[in-house]
């Protein structure tokens, strides 16, 4: 493809978003003078030089946000628990950042914080929390011994699911953690942890049903410990799947 029919392509879809779709049709399939015009105005756009793509590629940091030139999981918790970039900073109790071993192999994540950890500050805590515990205990972790954080570092209002646009918004910290952490394998735990981690819309059977690579990390989906509380039936289908999670964790460390 040309460089010329790239531009318009962009340009088009720039059109379409602006001005929606029934327009959008217009300049398509009954405006070709449209079209050509809108062909004619990419043309006299000059080409950027070179130069200018070598300083963007060069500028290293320049277009990033501050809290992504973190150095450590203490330096990047410092730069973001007073965010404010959605609606959730206004009604948190408190930010609820991760906690555990920042150096292991094993991440756990989960979709939010629920009240217990609103109050707290810490992800998985009261029953769903001891249920984690035991749940680690059972495949000989201990909780300092992994790392667990949420997608979203704030509590939705009323424990309702995460909105995309709050996803959204918090995941780059959550992408960020797992960049300092390298941990060899995550078990997200629960449907909405898996499909924001994994940019997916499938069910939790189904995710279960897989190992993902996600950046090089393998990912391992099992049920929410909320989950197995509201029905313990689910526990033996959790059960295989940490057994999973703990043997590639094994495989990959050589414990």
């Amino acid at each position: 493809m040309s460089g010329v029919n790239k531009l318009l392509i962009e340009a088009l879809k720039d059109q379409r978003e602006i001005f929606g779709d029934d327009l959008f049709e217009q300049i398509i399939t009954h405006k070709p003078a449209a079209a050509k015009q809108l062909e004619e105005t990419v043309n006299s756009v000059p080409k950027k030089k070179e130069t200018v793509k070598t300083e963007l590629s060069a500028g290293d940091n320049i277009f990033k946000e501050d809290f992504e030139k973190a150095g450590s999981i203490d330096e990047l918790n410092g730069m973001i628990n007073k965010c404010m970039k959605c609606s959730l900073g206004k009604t948190r109790n408190k930010f609820v950042f991760g906690v555990g071993n920042p150096n292991t192999g094993a991440m756990l994540i989960g979709e939010a914080p629920g009240a217990d950890e609103d109050m707290q500050g810490e992800p998985f805590v009261g029953r769903a929390g001891k249920l984690l515990n035991d749940i680690l205990i059972a495949i000989n972790f201990k909780r300092e011994d992994v790392y667990i954080a949420n997608i979203l570092k704030c509590r939705p209002p009323g424990n309702r699911d995460p909105l995309p646009s709050e996803m959204e918004t918090c995941m780059p910290y959550l992408m960020k953690q797992i960049e300092l952490i390298k941990p060899k394998v995550i078990l997200c735990l629960g449907r909405v942890a898996g499909n924001g981690l994994l940019n997916k819309k499938m069910t939790l059977t189904a995710l279960r049903e897989s190992v993902y690579d996600f950046n090089g990390v393998q990912v391992v989906v099992t049920y929410h410990p909320a989950a197995l509380l509201r029905n313990p039936n689910w526990k033996r289908g959790c059960w295989e799947d940490v057994k999973k999670f703990r043997k590639i964790y094994d495989e990959l460390t050589g414990a």
